[in-house]
């Protein structure tokens, strides 16, 4: 049986492909050197390796100029597709000023 490309239902997928996937980050090194640096957190936990699964319903907060960017994941994307797309996997969570 061949497989579709779309990850498994209740799968999981690296936090580093996640990010550019998604185009909150603008490559996957990037993505991939803010991960190993310590700068993400994946539900409240500091995360340092780049492998890290990322699942439907996360909260992934990452930095974003000189504030931080919080995000719930919604469901795993299938590729790098444009940015509407991109942005229906995840919500932005308003954090308090």
């Amino acid at each position: 049986m061949e497989s579709s490309g779309l990850p498994p239902q209740g799968g999981t997928l690296r936090i580093d492909k996640f990010l550019w996937f998604t185009r909150l980050a603008r490559s996957r090194s990037y993505a991939q050197a803010l991960a190993e640096e310590g700068h993400i957190r994946l539900n409240g936990r500091r995360i340092d390796r780049a492998h890290a699964p990322v699942r439907p319903g996360d909260l992934i907060t990452l930095p974003h100029g000189a504030s931080a960017r919080v995000v719930r994941v919604s469901m795993l994307p299938a590729r790098r597709g444009p940015a509407p797309e991109a942005q229906s996997c995840y919500e932005e969570i308003r954090v308090g000023d």
